[in-house]
């Protein structure tokens, strides 16, 4: 007989790690994980594919090409990034390159450097990549020169 019960619900556990690339291990080519976890905790320079999700410790870094589902960025990843669902970008993440995202959260301390495309906006672009739907206009009208724009603040 129980003398404690615990009547409350367990909490949810946070998803299982089911690859795991050590610290001490770098890894040059390409990796397909599937809808499998992986956690980089090493160097891995090259490509990865992911249907799950993705993470790089502190101390881990990626350079090259990430497509995953969902990407949590503690450590560096330097390149293309292709995330379908979200990437998140913690107080010690470092993200740099071209980034398509279908949602992006950057904690406080968190750094993106570079181009960051939500997914359902890229067909907003021309063929040169810019964005479609007008410009802000440079000069009020009547300035003598539109192309030069004073600011005061």
């Amino acid at each position: 007989m129980a003398v404690f019960r615990n009547t409350k619900s367990k909490p949810e556990s946070a998803p299982a790690i089911h690859s795991l690339l050590g610290k001490d291990v770098t890894l040059t080519g390409e990796i397909h994980t599937g809808s499998q976890s992986l956690r980089i905790e090493g160097t891995v320079d090259g490509i990865i594919h992911s249907t799950g999700e993705v993470s790089i410790a502190p101390g881990g870094l990626v350079k090259g090409t990430i497509f995953a589902k969902h990407l949590v960025v503690t450590g560096r990843a330097e390149g293309t990034m292709k995330i379908t669902d979200c990437l998140e970008i913690h107080g010690t993440g470092y993200v740099e390159g071209d980034v398509e995202v279908g949602s992006l959260v950057v904690d406080e301390g968190g750094t993106l450097q570079g181009v960051c495309i939500r997914k359902d906006q890229t067909r907003n672009l021309d063929a040169n990549g810019a964005a479609k739907g007008g410009s802000l206009p440079l000069s009020k009208p009547g300035d003598k020169d539109p192309k030069k724009v004073e600011s005061k603040f």
